[in-house]
Protein backbone atom coordinates (compact mmCIF):
# COMPACT_ATOMS: atom_id res chain seq x y z
CA UNK A 1 0.00 0.00 0.00
CA UNK A 2 1.38 3.38 -0.94
CA UNK A 3 1.06 6.49 1.12
CA UNK A 4 -1.90 8.82 0.98
CA UNK A 5 0.21 11.53 -0.67
CA UNK A 6 1.39 9.30 -3.54
CA UNK A 7 -2.16 7.98 -3.95
CA UNK A 8 -3.40 11.51 -4.54
CA UNK A 9 -0.77 12.22 -7.19
CA UNK A 10 -1.55 8.99 -9.01
CA UNK A 11 -5.26 9.75 -9.04
CA UNK A 12 -4.89 13.37 -10.13
CA UNK A 13 -2.62 12.37 -13.00
CA UNK A 14 -5.21 9.85 -14.19
CA UNK A 15 -2.77 6.90 -14.15
CA UNK A 16 -4.52 5.09 -11.30
CA UNK A 17 -7.85 4.97 -9.53
CA UNK A 18 -8.04 5.65 -5.81
CA UNK A 19 -10.19 3.62 -3.42
CA UNK A 20 -10.69 4.51 0.23
CA UNK A 21 -11.50 1.62 2.58
CA UNK A 22 -13.08 2.78 5.85
CA UNK A 23 -13.87 0.27 8.63
CA UNK A 24 -17.13 0.38 10.60
CA UNK A 25 -16.57 -1.85 13.62
CA UNK A 26 -18.04 -2.43 17.06
CA UNK A 27 -20.93 -0.36 18.39
CA UNK A 28 -22.28 2.66 16.55
CA UNK A 29 -21.82 5.83 18.62
CA UNK A 30 -20.83 9.46 18.19
CA UNK A 31 -17.13 8.61 18.21
CA UNK A 32 -17.70 6.47 15.11
CA UNK A 33 -19.64 9.30 13.49
CA UNK A 34 -16.72 11.70 14.04
CA UNK A 35 -14.29 9.17 12.53
CA UNK A 36 -16.47 8.51 9.46
CA UNK A 37 -17.03 12.22 8.91
CA UNK A 38 -13.29 12.91 8.95
CA UNK A 39 -12.29 10.02 6.70
CA UNK A 40 -15.13 10.42 4.19
CA UNK A 41 -14.40 14.12 3.79
CA UNK A 42 -10.72 13.28 3.43
CA UNK A 43 -11.53 10.74 0.69
CA UNK A 44 -13.56 13.28 -1.27
CA UNK A 45 -10.92 15.96 -0.80
CA UNK A 46 -8.38 13.58 -2.40
CA UNK A 47 -10.76 12.84 -5.30
CA UNK A 48 -11.23 9.17 -4.44
CA UNK A 49 -13.03 7.17 -7.14
CA UNK A 50 -14.77 4.86 -4.68
CA UNK A 51 -15.33 4.56 -0.93
CA UNK A 52 -15.79 1.10 0.59
CA UNK A 53 -17.20 0.81 4.11
CA UNK A 54 -16.23 -2.54 5.64
CA UNK A 55 -19.01 -3.22 8.15
CA UNK A 56 -18.99 -5.47 11.20
CA UNK A 57 -21.26 -4.01 13.86
CA UNK A 58 -24.08 -5.18 16.15
CA UNK A 59 -25.68 -1.72 15.93
CA UNK A 60 -25.79 1.09 18.44
CA UNK A 61 -27.15 4.57 18.95
CA UNK A 62 -29.99 5.61 16.64
CA UNK A 63 -29.00 9.30 16.74
CA UNK A 64 -25.45 8.53 15.61
CA UNK A 65 -26.69 6.14 12.89
CA UNK A 66 -29.06 8.77 11.50
CA UNK A 67 -26.23 11.32 11.30
CA UNK A 68 -24.01 8.78 9.57
CA UNK A 69 -26.81 7.95 7.11
CA UNK A 70 -27.13 11.65 6.30
CA UNK A 71 -23.36 11.80 5.79
CA UNK A 72 -23.45 8.87 3.33
CA UNK A 73 -26.34 10.39 1.41
CA UNK A 74 -24.39 13.61 0.95
CA UNK A 75 -21.27 11.99 -0.51
CA UNK A 76 -20.67 12.57 -4.23
CA UNK A 77 -18.22 9.66 -4.45
CA UNK A 78 -19.73 6.23 -5.20
CA UNK A 79 -20.03 4.18 -2.02
CA UNK A 80 -20.18 0.46 -1.27
CA UNK A 81 -20.95 -1.35 1.96
CA UNK A 82 -18.95 -4.56 2.32
CA UNK A 83 -20.55 -6.55 5.17
CA UNK A 84 -17.72 -8.74 6.39
CA UNK A 85 -19.62 -10.27 9.31
CA UNK A 86 -22.78 -8.52 10.50
CA UNK A 87 -24.64 -5.30 9.84
CA UNK A 88 -27.38 -5.43 12.43
CA UNK A 89 -29.72 -2.72 13.68
CA UNK A 90 -28.01 0.64 13.02
CA UNK A 91 -25.48 -1.23 10.87
CA UNK A 92 -28.14 -2.28 8.36
CA UNK A 93 -29.45 1.30 8.24
CA UNK A 94 -25.99 2.62 7.37
CA UNK A 95 -25.56 -0.03 4.66
CA UNK A 96 -28.90 0.90 3.09
CA UNK A 97 -27.64 4.47 2.68
CA UNK A 98 -24.78 3.41 0.38
CA UNK A 99 -24.95 2.86 -3.39
CA UNK A 100 -23.93 -0.82 -3.34
CA UNK A 101 -23.99 -3.64 -0.80
CA UNK A 102 -21.81 -6.74 -0.96
CA UNK A 103 -21.60 -9.49 1.65
CA UNK A 104 -19.22 -12.22 2.68
CA UNK A 105 -20.68 -15.77 2.62
CA UNK A 106 -21.22 -15.84 6.42
CA UNK A 107 -22.48 -12.24 6.75
CA UNK A 108 -25.94 -11.10 7.89
CA UNK A 109 -27.89 -7.86 7.90
CA UNK A 110 -31.16 -6.78 9.53
CA UNK A 111 -32.71 -7.15 13.02
CA UNK A 112 -33.08 -3.39 13.25
CA UNK A 113 -35.55 -2.76 16.05
CA UNK A 114 -35.10 0.20 18.38
CA UNK A 115 -34.16 -1.00 21.86
CA UNK A 116 -33.76 1.13 24.99
CA UNK A 117 -30.69 0.97 27.22
CA UNK A 118 -32.53 -1.34 29.63
CA UNK A 119 -33.26 -3.85 26.85
CA UNK A 120 -36.94 -2.99 26.42
CA UNK A 121 -38.54 -1.88 23.15
CA UNK A 122 -38.66 1.87 22.55
CA UNK A 123 -41.96 3.74 22.62
CA UNK A 124 -44.25 3.85 19.59
CA UNK A 125 -43.10 7.31 18.55
CA UNK A 126 -39.44 6.27 18.38
CA UNK A 127 -40.36 3.00 16.64
CA UNK A 128 -42.42 4.82 14.02
CA UNK A 129 -39.66 7.35 13.30
CA UNK A 130 -37.06 4.59 12.95
CA UNK A 131 -39.32 2.50 10.70
CA UNK A 132 -39.77 5.51 8.42
CA UNK A 133 -36.02 6.14 8.36
CA UNK A 134 -35.28 2.52 7.40
CA UNK A 135 -37.81 2.58 4.55
CA UNK A 136 -36.55 5.94 3.29
CA UNK A 137 -32.95 4.71 3.27
CA UNK A 138 -33.93 1.68 1.16
CA UNK A 139 -36.03 3.73 -1.28
CA UNK A 140 -33.29 6.36 -1.71
CA UNK A 141 -31.06 3.74 -3.35
CA UNK A 142 -33.81 1.99 -5.35
CA UNK A 143 -34.40 -0.92 -2.98
CA UNK A 144 -37.76 -2.40 -2.01
CA UNK A 145 -38.68 -0.73 1.31
CA UNK A 146 -40.88 -3.60 2.57
CA UNK A 147 -37.83 -5.63 3.60
CA UNK A 148 -36.32 -2.66 5.43
CA UNK A 149 -39.67 -2.27 7.19
CA UNK A 150 -39.61 -5.95 8.21
CA UNK A 151 -36.12 -5.46 9.64
CA UNK A 152 -37.47 -2.71 11.93
CA UNK A 153 -41.02 -3.98 12.59
CA UNK A 154 -41.48 -7.46 14.11
CA UNK A 155 -45.21 -7.46 13.29
CA UNK A 156 -44.43 -7.82 9.56
CA UNK A 157 -44.54 -11.54 8.77
CA UNK A 158 -42.08 -12.90 6.16
CA UNK A 159 -41.94 -16.67 6.75
CA UNK A 160 -40.14 -17.28 3.43
CA UNK A 161 -37.12 -15.61 5.03
CA UNK A 162 -37.60 -17.24 8.45
CA UNK A 163 -39.04 -14.06 9.89
CA UNK A 164 -42.29 -15.01 11.54
CA UNK A 165 -44.63 -12.67 13.35
CA UNK A 166 -42.88 -11.10 16.33
CA UNK A 167 -39.43 -11.51 14.75
CA UNK A 168 -37.22 -8.93 13.06
CA UNK A 169 -36.14 -9.81 9.52
CA UNK A 170 -32.48 -10.80 9.15
CA UNK A 171 -31.08 -11.53 5.69
CA UNK A 172 -28.17 -13.77 4.76
CA UNK A 173 -26.15 -13.36 1.53
CA UNK A 174 -28.45 -15.38 -0.73
CA UNK A 175 -31.71 -13.93 0.58
CA UNK A 176 -30.26 -10.42 0.46
CA UNK A 177 -29.37 -10.94 -3.21
CA UNK A 178 -32.80 -12.38 -3.91
CA UNK A 179 -34.62 -9.29 -2.60
CA UNK A 180 -32.18 -6.90 -4.26
CA UNK A 181 -30.48 -5.71 -1.10
CA UNK A 182 -27.09 -7.23 -1.94
CA UNK A 183 -25.25 -6.82 -5.23
CA UNK A 184 -23.29 -10.00 -4.70
CA UNK A 185 -21.40 -12.34 -2.37
CA UNK A 186 -17.59 -12.19 -2.33
CA UNK A 187 -14.94 -13.92 -0.26
CA UNK A 188 -12.51 -11.04 0.23
CA UNK A 189 -11.78 -7.38 -0.35
CA UNK A 190 -9.72 -8.22 -3.42
CA UNK A 191 -12.66 -10.13 -4.88
CA UNK A 192 -14.88 -7.14 -4.15
CA UNK A 193 -12.48 -4.79 -5.94
CA UNK A 194 -12.56 -7.13 -8.95
CA UNK A 195 -16.39 -7.09 -8.92
CA UNK A 196 -16.29 -3.29 -8.90
CA UNK A 197 -13.67 -3.15 -11.67
CA UNK A 198 -11.16 -1.64 -9.29
CA UNK A 199 -8.67 -4.50 -9.00
CA UNK A 200 -5.82 -2.25 -10.18
CA UNK A 201 -6.80 0.72 -8.05
CA UNK A 202 -4.63 2.20 -5.32
CA UNK A 203 -6.18 1.34 -1.95
CA UNK A 204 -5.89 3.65 1.03
CA UNK A 205 -7.06 2.22 4.34
CA UNK A 206 -8.42 4.73 6.84
CA UNK A 207 -7.37 4.21 10.45
CA UNK A 208 -8.54 5.61 13.74
CA UNK A 209 -6.24 8.14 15.36
CA UNK A 210 -5.36 7.72 19.04
CA UNK A 211 -7.83 10.49 19.91
CA UNK A 212 -10.58 8.76 17.91
CA UNK A 213 -9.82 5.43 19.61
CA UNK A 214 -10.21 7.15 22.98
CA UNK A 215 -13.38 8.95 21.86
CA UNK A 216 -15.00 5.75 20.56
CA UNK A 217 -14.21 3.93 23.80
CA UNK A 218 -15.33 6.74 26.10
CA UNK A 219 -18.58 7.53 24.29
CA UNK A 220 -19.64 3.89 24.49
CA UNK A 221 -22.95 3.78 26.45
CA UNK A 222 -21.48 1.18 28.82
CA UNK A 223 -18.31 3.15 29.58
CA UNK A 224 -20.00 6.51 30.34
CA UNK A 225 -21.66 5.48 33.66
CA UNK A 226 -18.45 3.71 34.73
CA UNK A 227 -16.39 6.88 34.21
CA UNK A 228 -18.92 9.04 36.04
CA UNK A 229 -19.09 6.51 38.89
CA UNK A 230 -15.29 6.57 39.22
CA UNK A 231 -15.36 10.37 39.27
CA UNK A 232 -18.02 10.46 42.01
CA UNK A 233 -16.21 7.77 44.03
CA UNK A 234 -12.97 9.72 43.84
CA UNK A 235 -14.66 12.86 45.15
CA UNK A 236 -16.36 10.93 47.94
CA UNK A 237 -13.14 9.18 49.01
CA UNK A 238 -11.36 12.53 49.17
CA UNK A 239 -13.98 13.78 51.64
CA UNK A 240 -13.28 10.77 53.86
CA UNK A 241 -9.50 11.12 53.85
CA UNK A 242 -7.10 13.95 54.62
CA UNK A 243 -5.18 15.67 51.83
CA UNK A 244 -5.49 15.08 48.10
CA UNK A 245 -4.47 11.55 47.19
CA UNK A 246 -5.02 8.68 44.76
CA UNK A 247 -8.87 8.71 44.90
CA UNK A 248 -8.96 12.38 43.96
CA UNK A 249 -6.50 11.80 41.11
CA UNK A 250 -8.57 8.90 39.75
CA UNK A 251 -11.77 10.95 40.03
CA UNK A 252 -10.19 13.91 38.28
CA UNK A 253 -8.75 11.78 35.47
CA UNK A 254 -12.14 10.09 34.94
CA UNK A 255 -13.84 13.46 34.58
CA UNK A 256 -11.14 14.74 32.22
CA UNK A 257 -11.36 11.60 30.07
CA UNK A 258 -15.15 11.91 29.85
CA UNK A 259 -15.00 15.45 28.52
CA UNK A 260 -11.97 14.79 26.32
CA UNK A 261 -13.67 11.88 24.56
CA UNK A 262 -16.91 13.80 24.12
CA UNK A 263 -15.10 16.86 22.76
CA UNK A 264 -13.27 14.72 20.17
CA UNK A 265 -16.55 13.02 19.24
CA UNK A 266 -18.12 16.44 18.70
CA UNK A 267 -20.60 16.02 21.54
CA UNK A 268 -19.19 18.52 24.04
CA UNK A 269 -18.70 22.09 22.89
CA UNK A 270 -17.05 25.05 24.56
CA UNK A 271 -20.29 25.96 26.31
CA UNK A 272 -20.22 22.62 28.18
CA UNK A 273 -16.56 23.11 29.17
CA UNK A 274 -17.25 26.67 30.37
CA UNK A 275 -20.21 25.44 32.42
CA UNK A 276 -18.05 22.69 33.94
CA UNK A 277 -15.29 25.14 34.92
CA UNK A 278 -17.89 27.52 36.34
CA UNK A 279 -19.34 24.70 38.43
CA UNK A 280 -15.92 23.68 39.77
CA UNK A 281 -15.14 27.32 40.57
CA UNK A 282 -18.38 27.72 42.52
CA UNK A 283 -17.72 24.56 44.53
CA UNK A 284 -14.23 25.83 45.42
CA UNK A 285 -15.74 29.22 46.33
CA UNK A 286 -18.13 27.43 48.69
CA UNK A 287 -15.21 26.82 51.07
CA UNK A 288 -14.88 30.58 51.50
CA UNK A 289 -18.51 31.71 51.28
CA UNK A 290 -21.33 31.17 53.80
CA UNK A 291 -24.77 29.80 53.01
CA UNK A 292 -24.15 26.80 50.71
CA UNK A 293 -25.82 28.46 47.69
CA UNK A 294 -22.60 28.63 45.65
CA UNK A 295 -21.96 24.91 46.18
CA UNK A 296 -25.48 23.93 45.11
CA UNK A 297 -25.27 26.07 41.98
CA UNK A 298 -21.84 24.58 41.24
CA UNK A 299 -23.15 21.02 41.46
CA UNK A 300 -26.09 21.95 39.21
CA UNK A 301 -23.68 23.52 36.69
CA UNK A 302 -21.52 20.37 36.55
CA UNK A 303 -24.58 18.13 36.09
CA UNK A 304 -25.80 20.49 33.36
CA UNK A 305 -22.44 20.30 31.56
CA UNK A 306 -22.57 16.48 31.69
CA UNK A 307 -26.08 16.40 30.22
CA UNK A 308 -25.08 18.89 27.49
CA UNK A 309 -22.15 16.63 26.56
CA UNK A 310 -24.19 13.43 26.37
CA UNK A 311 -25.20 11.66 23.21
CA UNK A 312 -28.68 11.09 24.59
CA UNK A 313 -30.31 13.04 27.45
CA UNK A 314 -32.09 9.96 28.78
CA UNK A 315 -28.91 7.90 28.82
CA UNK A 316 -26.93 10.69 30.48
CA UNK A 317 -29.60 11.11 33.14
CA UNK A 318 -29.43 7.38 33.83
CA UNK A 319 -25.61 7.46 33.93
CA UNK A 320 -25.60 10.39 36.37
CA UNK A 321 -28.18 8.60 38.53
CA UNK A 322 -25.99 5.49 38.62
CA UNK A 323 -22.97 7.60 39.62
CA UNK A 324 -24.92 9.34 42.41
CA UNK A 325 -26.22 5.97 43.66
CA UNK A 326 -22.68 4.56 43.71
CA UNK A 327 -21.50 7.62 45.64
CA UNK A 328 -24.29 7.28 48.22
CA UNK A 329 -23.57 3.57 48.71
CA UNK A 330 -19.83 4.24 49.05
CA UNK A 331 -20.48 7.02 51.57
CA UNK A 332 -22.69 4.71 53.63
CA UNK A 333 -20.10 1.90 53.58
CA UNK A 334 -17.26 4.23 54.55
CA UNK A 335 -19.33 5.84 57.28
CA UNK A 336 -20.29 2.48 58.81
CA UNK A 337 -17.19 0.34 58.36
CA UNK A 338 -14.24 2.73 58.39
CA UNK A 339 -15.36 5.40 60.82
CA UNK A 340 -15.18 7.80 57.92
CA UNK A 341 -18.15 9.77 59.12
CA UNK A 342 -16.21 11.40 61.93
CA UNK A 343 -13.32 12.34 59.65
CA UNK A 344 -15.48 13.79 56.93
CA UNK A 345 -17.49 15.90 59.38
CA UNK A 346 -14.29 17.09 61.03
CA UNK A 347 -13.25 18.40 57.63
CA UNK A 348 -16.60 20.05 56.96
CA UNK A 349 -17.48 21.36 60.45
CA UNK A 350 -15.28 23.29 62.90
CA UNK A 351 -15.13 21.15 66.06
CA UNK A 352 -12.21 22.76 67.95
CA UNK A 353 -13.17 24.25 71.33
CA UNK A 354 -11.43 27.07 73.19
CA UNK A 355 -12.55 25.99 76.65
CA UNK A 356 -10.79 26.85 79.87
CA UNK A 357 -10.30 23.10 80.48
CA UNK A 358 -8.08 23.00 77.39
CA UNK A 359 -6.09 26.02 78.53
CA UNK A 360 -7.87 28.68 76.46
CA UNK A 361 -8.76 31.89 78.31
CA UNK A 362 -10.48 34.71 76.44
CA UNK A 363 -9.58 37.27 79.15
CA UNK A 364 -8.13 36.98 82.66
CA UNK A 365 -10.69 37.84 85.37
CA UNK A 366 -8.59 38.56 88.48
CA UNK A 367 -11.19 38.57 91.22
CA UNK A 368 -8.48 38.17 93.87
CA UNK A 369 -7.55 41.84 93.37
CA UNK A 370 -10.82 43.07 94.93
CA UNK A 371 -10.11 44.78 98.27
CA UNK A 372 -6.43 45.55 97.61
CA UNK A 373 -5.23 49.06 98.47
CA UNK A 374 -2.64 51.05 96.60
CA UNK A 375 -1.54 54.50 95.37
CA UNK A 376 -2.23 56.23 92.10
CA UNK A 377 0.86 56.76 89.93
CA UNK A 378 -0.91 59.02 87.48
CA UNK A 379 -4.00 61.17 87.65
CA UNK A 380 -7.14 59.11 86.94
CA UNK A 381 -9.31 60.97 84.36
CA UNK A 382 -11.01 58.52 84.92
CA UNK A 383 -8.35 55.98 83.75
CA UNK A 384 -4.70 55.77 84.63
CA UNK A 385 -2.21 53.65 86.57
CA UNK A 386 -1.90 52.67 90.21
CA UNK A 387 0.61 50.66 92.22
CA UNK A 388 -0.61 47.78 94.41
CA UNK A 389 2.30 46.35 96.31
CA UNK A 390 4.89 45.76 93.61
CA UNK A 391 2.41 45.41 90.73
CA UNK A 392 1.42 48.31 88.51
CA UNK A 393 -2.10 48.03 87.09
CA UNK A 394 -4.21 50.00 84.64
CA UNK A 395 -7.33 51.11 86.50
CA UNK A 396 -10.43 53.30 86.11
CA UNK A 397 -12.46 55.25 88.62
CA UNK A 398 -16.18 54.93 89.19
CA UNK A 399 -16.56 58.10 87.14
CA UNK A 400 -14.83 60.86 89.10
CA UNK A 401 -11.33 62.36 89.03
CA UNK A 402 -8.54 61.18 91.37
CA UNK A 403 -5.23 62.99 91.61
CA UNK A 404 -1.76 61.43 91.56
CA UNK A 405 -0.35 59.84 94.77
CA UNK A 406 -3.80 59.29 96.30
CA UNK A 407 -4.70 56.11 98.18
CA UNK A 408 -7.23 53.96 96.32
CA UNK A 409 -8.98 50.66 96.82
CA UNK A 410 -10.02 48.09 94.17
CA UNK A 411 -13.79 47.65 94.39
CA UNK A 412 -14.63 45.75 91.20
CA UNK A 413 -12.92 43.57 88.53
CA UNK A 414 -14.64 42.95 85.17
CA UNK A 415 -12.19 41.15 82.92
CA UNK A 416 -9.39 43.62 82.21
CA UNK A 417 -11.40 46.51 83.71
CA UNK A 418 -10.27 47.21 87.25
CA UNK A 419 -12.38 49.78 89.10
CA UNK A 420 -10.91 51.76 92.07
CA UNK A 421 -12.33 54.17 94.66
CA UNK A 422 -10.38 56.83 96.55
CA UNK A 423 -9.88 56.06 100.22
Amino acid sequence: MITAVSSVHANENGSEQLVYVIPIENEVEKGLEAFLTRTAEEAEAKNADHIIFEIDTPGGAVAAAEQIGELFQGLETETTSFIVNRALSAGSYMALNTDNIYMKPQATMGASGVINQDGTAADEKAQSAWLSAMKSAAESKGRDPQYAAAMADPSIDMPEYAAGEGEYLTLGPSSAEEVGYSNGTVESRQALLAELGLEDATVTEAELTISEHIARFITNPVVVPILLSLASLGIMMELFSPGFGLPGIIGGISLILFFYGHVVAGLAGMEAIILLLLGIGLIVAEFFLPGGIAGLIGVAAIIGSLIMSGQDIGHMAMSISIAVLVMIIAAFVLFKTMGGGRSVFRRMVLTDQTSSELGYVSQENRLELIGLEGKTMTPLRPSGSALFGSERLDVVTEGGFIEKDKLVKIVKVEGVRIVVREI
